[in-house]
């Protein structure tokens, strides 16, 4: 029970610091590593590419954003040729600069 209590603080103080010291790209660019990394743990990730179902429109508000400013966020990570993001497919170029960029830590997602 305390090792899940301490998992869920790890989670919402990313979250929080997310929200509160991230930049919209910076963000953006985590919310997709984080997804890959929980995805990764149950195979549902190839070659750095996985499914993604979610829309502009969902993607804003995970986000705390406008969707005009997530199609701005996701055009500015493809032509810093971090990812892509087409058709519900996500595919990540660079993970080592993309993880940079973001301060990406898996750690607080493993538990």
């Amino acid at each position: 029970v305390l090792e899940t209590l301490v998992h869920n603080a790890a989670v919402v103080a990313q979250h929080l610091t997310n929200v509160g010291r991230r930049s919209a790209l910076a963000r953006t660019a985590h919310l997709f590593l984080e997804l890959m990394t929980r995805l990764e743990r149950i195979g549902s990730v190839t070659r750095n590419s996985y499914e993604c179902p979610l829309t502009q429109y969902d993607l804003a508000d995970a986000l705390g954003l406008t969707p005009i400013h997530v199609n701005r966020m996701l055009r500015e990570l493809r032509e810093r040729k971090f990812l892509e993001f087409r058709q519900g497919h996500v595919r990540v170029l660079d993970q080592q600069g993309l993880t940079k960029f973001a301060g990406f830590e898996q750690e607080y997602v493993d538990g």
